[in-house]
Formats: structure tokens, sequence, C-alpha cells
């Protein structure tokens, strides 16, 4: 799983953090930063598809491959 963070749009809400804190930190204001690349391995996809689902405001973006279709579940 790759994932894209817009750091523009973050409200600093921090739930991304509260479900993926290995992946998110918050600075001293409450915004999110990525930790890394982008790159997620299985093992933390789980908290980090909740971050990405539970954002509201749609700051972060999972990025697939032009035609890869959209995992069902």
């Amino acid at each position: 799983m790759k994932i894209k963070l817009d750091r523009t749009v973050c409200d600093g809400f921090g739930l991304c953090a509260a479900h993926a804190p290995e992946t998110f930190s918050l600075d001293e204001w409450g915004y999110v930063s990525l930790v890394g690349a982008g790159s997620i391995p299985p093992e933390r996809e789980e908290g980090v598809r909740r971050a990405l689902l539970d954002c509201p405001v749609h700051a972060i973006t999972e990025l697939r491959p032009a035609g890869e279709p959209r995992p069902e579940g």
C-alpha cells in the first residue's frame, strides 16, 4: 500500500495519528506529518486504512497504479 498526505488540507483532528501512530505524527499544533515515504507494510495497512476512512477532510489518499482495481471489502 502506498499513500500520500496533503498537509495543506489537514485541519489537525489527529484521528490518523490515533489509528496509525507509527505512520503519522503530530506536530506541536496538532497537524500531521507522514513518517517515512508513504510506503505502508502489510502489517500496518489496517490502521492506515482506518485513518484514511476517518479523516474528516480527506487529507490522506491511497495511491494505486493506473488501471489497478480498488480492493473490495
